[in-house]
């Protein structure tokens, strides 16, 4: 059986490929959606890529998760640093969530430090390019066959 699996990204990773490329890498958005859903079938897991510029989209699709029980990969992007309304939909999960960071949020500014999403994902996986996300989608499936 094939388990749905949401990975969602905030914003300005749609601009993946063009947006600073040497804290990004040259990766594509696009690369980035056949990384996750070309893995996933492997792990059996229908992966449903999104990816918003909306602090409020972003929450409706957590929203949506929670309601699922959908298993999440979380890039909140900016929101990360900041957002209480996106820590707050997190925090209903009912399935694992998994933070993720292409780059090493700690090997940058100072305001990167601080995740407020951090406390209430199941892990965080920072620092591994478009890696990360294999990474976490691997977390992902150990977290629900254990």
């Amino acid at each position: 059986m094939t388990r749905r699996v949401f990975v969602l990204n905030g914003p300005n990773l749609g601009r993946l490929g063009s947006r600073e490329p040497d804290v990004y890498g040259a990766t594509s958005y696009a690369g980035l959606v056949e990384t996750c859903t070309t893995l996933g079938k492997e792990l059996g897991f229908d992966v449903d890529v999104r990816e918003t510029n909306d602090e409020g989209e972003l929450i409706r699709w957590l929203h949506e998760a929670a309601d699922g029980s959908i298993p999440v990969v979380l890039n909140p992007g900016a929101f990360t640093h900041y957002s209480y309304g996106i820590r707050d939909a997190a925090a209903q999960r009912t399935a694992p969530l998994i933070e993720v960071h292409i780059s090493n949020p700690y090997a940058r500014e100072e305001f990167r430090h601080t995740s407020v999403v951090a406390p209430v994902a199941t892990g965080t996986v920072a620092g591994f390019g478009i890696g990360s996300y294999r990474l976490a989608l691997r977390a992902l499936s150990d977290e629900l066959t254990d």
